[in-house]
């Protein structure tokens, strides 16, 4: 490839480096505002590592550099990279890279080691989620459509950790891979973004809720039935929010957690209790998995998961992993500490157009074989209740 070929292709990749980190700036419904978390790390974009720059310096350097010197630089990232102590896989949206800085801040707060230049490299992964975003989720694979290519890069090597929002991860995890790490959770509730109601009960008859979640759809449904729901209503925080700007849809519901993770939550219109509005398993939890041969990397993860979270998740997912769930049945459900230091549970499966919907709760000690052995028994007895054929109604 001659020197002009060369350097044209090196600059339509960093174009593309440079869009992929203004994805990390903050979308309002009102106004943008610039918020740039990438410091203190290298990232990857389309085979390149960018450590500590920002996207005007990508233009920068595209006026400055040559093709060999260009090639010389990406040898020597690359080798930085391959040196790096903890490799972190992770999806491009903003919200994934802002768990992502999440889960390196707190590595760095607790091991000086990972505090020094280049020690903690973010991998950009792309998913088949990511990919189609034309298609319901259930329609494209359902569950795992968001982890699928990232575990595929833990399990070769190319990452030494894989961050994940809970909620996404599928009840089985793949071979050779093992999630022992929780963070602390954050606000479990679903937020209400409405630009001309404060709730969903002030809405007209009529109005359109945007979601891509059967879980909302059904909840909405049989609480509100004037309401109508628009199903494929998918994109990342900022798309959705955009959209909605746009009028494509009176109001949307998104998770309160991922807007106070992006400091978004100017947005909120009002949050939805627990009673109107039950979550999705895992919801507000982050995971982090590693290969189950990887001891250091295990002990880096251990020094970083908050038990309690833990243990709810595991309830939860135990109640979805009895009901088979998938992207196609609406499930709903949520574990904590009450007042007394002991589990609660409630769990909740709907038909998708909301008619039925049926609830059950537990209470038991907070201890991890308690809590999922109550989490499989909420789901046993959903599953009697609904009868055969209730999710296909």
């Amino acid at each position: 490839m001659d020197d002009s070929n060369s350097h044209s292709a090196l600059s339509e990749s960093m174009d593309i480096a440079s869009s992929s980190l203004c994805q990390a700036h903050k979308i309002s419904l009102t106004r943008c505002q610039p918020s740039s978390p990438v410091n203190s790390c290298s990232l990857t974009f389309t085979g390149f590592s960018l450590p500590q720059i920002s996207a005007p310096c990508l233009a920068k350097c595209r006026r400055k550099g040559t093709s060999s010197g260009f090639v010389r630089a990406c040898v020597a990232v690359e080798q930085k990279t391959r040196n790096a102590i903890i490799r972190i896989g992770t999806r491009g949206s903003p919200l994934a890279l802002a768990q992502a800085y999440e889960t390196r801040a707190k590595l760095q707060a607790i091991h000086p080691e990972l505090t020094e230049d280049g020690a903690i490299h973010i991998e950009i992964i792309k998913t088949t989620g990511d990919k189609i975003l034309s298609q319901p989720l259930a329609d494209i694979g359902g569950k795992g459509l968001f982890t699928k290519e990232i575990d595929e890069a833990l399990i070769n090597g190319h990452i030494d950790i894989a961050v994940h929002s809970m909620k996404d991860v599928p009840t089985y995890l793949p071979e050779k891979t093992v999630l022992p790490c929780n963070l602390v959770r954050e606000d479990v509730r679903d937020a209400f973004i409405c630009l001309t109601a404060a709730s969903l009960a002030d809405l007209p008859a009529g109005s359109v809720v945007g979601t891509a979640s059967l879980r909302r759809k059904s909840q909405i449904l049989h609480k509100y039935p004037s309401l109508a729901v628009e199903e494929n209503f998918r994109g990342n925080v900022q798309t959705r929010l955009s959209k909605l700007q746009g009028g494509k849809v009176h109001a949307t519901l998104l998770a309160l957690a991922g807007l106070k993770r992006l400091s978004m939550t100017e947005n909120v219109a009002s949050v939805l209790s627990l009673d109107e509005m039950l979550p999705a398993v895992a919801q507000g939890a982050i995971g982090i998995a590693c290969r189950t041969d990887d001891d250091k990397m295990a002990s880096y993860l251990a020094s970083l998961n908050h038990e309690e979270t833990r243990l709810a998740v595991a309830c939860e997912r135990a109640f979805l992993e009895t009901l088979d769930g998938s992207c196609r049945t609406p499930i709903a459900g949520y574990a904590a500490k009450d007042e007394e230091g002991n589990c609660f549970f409630r769990g909740l499966v709907a038909s998708p157009d909301g008619t039925r919907v049926l609830e059950t709760s537990r209470k038991g000690p907070y201890v991890f074989e308690d809590m999922v052995k109550m989490g499989k028994d909420a789901g046993q007895e959903l599953l009697s209740r609904a009868g055969p054929g209730f999710f296909s109604n």
